[in-house]
C-alpha cells in the first residue's frame, strides 16, 4: 500500500468526520451552540465541547500574518470539504459544507441558487464565534422594530425574527506601525480694539512641524460588498480580539460568506481610514502642544512598517422581507446583539405625528398668550 494512498485515505476520513458532525447519542446533525460555545444536537439536546485549537506557539487566536508573505496568502485549506453556492438573483457567494443543502439565498430570499464549480478561496485564520443565539437575536429585533413608531404595522408583521439566518461575514484586519512627518498651522486668539472702542477677536496663525507616530491595531475592513454599509456600521463594533483559531466546528450550522474584496484592495481602503485617524491624531497633538483650539492646513506623509493582517469571520444574524415590492434588510451583531436596519415609513403615521406636534405647539402658544 503506497504512502500516497494512506495519506489520501487519512485526509478523506478527517474530512468526513468534520463535515458529517453526527451526534453520538442519536445520529442527528449537530450545530454550533452560541450559549455553550460547543456543539449541540437540536434533536436530542446533547452537548459536546470543542477542543480549542492551538498553533505551534500554543496560541489560540488567529496569527497576524506578514502582509508581504505570499505563501500565507495562498492557504485555501478550510479544514473540511466546502462548496460555493451563488445566487442568480443578487450574486451572493456563500461557503457551505459539502454535504449541506440550500435552496434559499440568505441575503435576498431568492430560491434561485446554484452550486459553483470548484473555487479556491483563502481559508480564514480565525473566527469570532456566535455569542448571541437565534432566540435572543429575535427578541432584540422585536424590541428594536417595536420602537420604530413610523413603521407600518403590516411591515412589522412581515418582519418575523424566525426568519433570521446566521452568517459569518469575511473581514480583513490590519496592524501597522506608522511614522508621519507633518506640517500644520495653529491659531492664537487675541482681542483688538478699533478707533470706536469696539473689540473683536482675531486669530494669528503660526506654522509648526513634527513627527507623529502611532500603532494601528486591528483596522477592520469588511471583505464583501454585499451589505448596506450604513446598516453594517450601525451594528458595530465587533470585538476582533476575541477571535479563536479557525476550526470547522465553529461554523457548523451557519453559512460562511466567501470574501469578494481581496487583501490588496482592502489594504487600499484601510489606508484611507488610517489617514483620517492619523490626521485627527496630529490635529490633537498640535492643539495640545500649542494650547490652542485652532488648527488648519494639516499636511503629512506616512511610512508604514511591520504591516500584519488577519482574515477573520465575524458573526451576524440577517433577515429581510419584502414590503410594497421593496426589500428591507436587518442585521443583529452575533457578539453583542446590537440591531440595525431600515424600515419602511408610513406617511399616515408621519402626518398624524406632525398634526399632534402642531396641536401641542398651538396649545402652548394659546396658554402663553393668555
Amino acid at each position: 500500500m503506497s504512502e500516497e494512498y494512506v495519506e489520501e485515505n487519512i485526509a478523506r476520513e478527517q474530512t468526513q468526520e468534520a463535515t458529517d458532525k453526527k451526534c453520538p447519542a442519536c445520529g442527528g446533525t449537530v450545530e454550533f451552540d452560541p450559549k455553550s460555545g460547543g456543539l449541540s444536537c437540536p434533536f436530542c439536546g446533547s452537548k459536546y465541547e470543542i477542543e480549542a485549537k492551538k498553533d505551534d506557539n500554543e496560541q489560540t487566536s488567529a496569527k497576524e500574518i506578514d502582509f508581504n508573505d505570499a505563501e500565507a496568502r495562498g492557504n485555501c485549506d478550510w479544514g473540511a470539504k466546502k462548496k460555493t453556492i451563488i445566487c442568480k438573483m443578487c450574486g451572493a457567494e456563500s461557503i457551505y459544507d459539502e454535504l449541506d443543502l440550500s435552496n434559499e439565498c440568505p441575503y435576498c430570499g431568492s430560491n434561485q441558487v446554484m452550486e459553483e464549480s470548484d473555487v479556491d478561496t483563502l481559508a480564514p485564520g480565525g473566527v469570532c464565534p456566535f455569542q448571541v443565539d437565534k432566540k435572543t437575536a429575535g427578541e432584540k429585533f422585536k424590541s428594536w422594530i417595536k420602537g420604530k413608531l413610523f413603521c407600518p404595522r403590516e411591515a412589522k408583521e412581515k418582519a418575523k425574527p424566525e426568519s433570521f439566518k446566521g452568517v459569518y461575514i469575511p473581514v480583513w484586519t490590519f496592524d501597522a506601525d506608522t511614522v508621519s512627518p507633518y506640517t500644520a498651522q495653529y491659531g492664537k486668539e487675541r482681542r483688538v480694539r478699533n478707533s470706536k472702542g469696539e473689540t473683536r477677536t482675531v486669530i494669528d496663525w503660526y506654522t509648526t512641524s513634527g513627527t507623529y507616530r502611532k500603532f494601528i491595531n486591528d483596522n477592520l475592513q469588511i471583505a464583501t460588498k454585499r451589505y448596506d454599509t450604513a446598516i453594517l456600521k450601525s451594528i458595530q463594533p465587533f470585538n476582533t480580539e476575541e477571535n479563536l483559531l479557525y476550526k470547522p466546528e465553529y461554523i457548523t450550522g451557519f453559512i460562511s460568506e466567501r470574501y469578494s474584496v481581496g487583501l490588496d484592495e482592502s489594504w487600499e481602503s484601510a489606508q484611507l481610514d488610517i489617514k483620517n485617524i492619523l490626521k485627527s491624531g496630529i490635529t490633537s497633538e498640535v492643539k495640545s502642544n500649542h494650547f490652542t483650539n485652532h488648527v488648519r492646513g494639516v499636511s503629512f506623509d506616512t511610512d508604514y512598517s511591520n504591516i500584519k493582517f488577519k482574515y477573520l469571520l465575524l458573526p451576524i444574524w440577517i433577515s429581510s422581507f419584502k414590503y410594497k415590492d421593496k426589500i428591507y434588510n436587518f442585521m443583529v451583531n452575533g457578539q453583542t446583539g446590537k440591531v440595525g436596519g431600515k424600515t419602511p415609513i408610513s406617511p399616515l403615521r408621519v402626518a398624524v405625528a406632525v398634526l399632534i406636534g402642531l396641536a401641542v405647539v398651538a396649545g402652548l402658544l394659546y396658554l402663553y398668550s393668555r
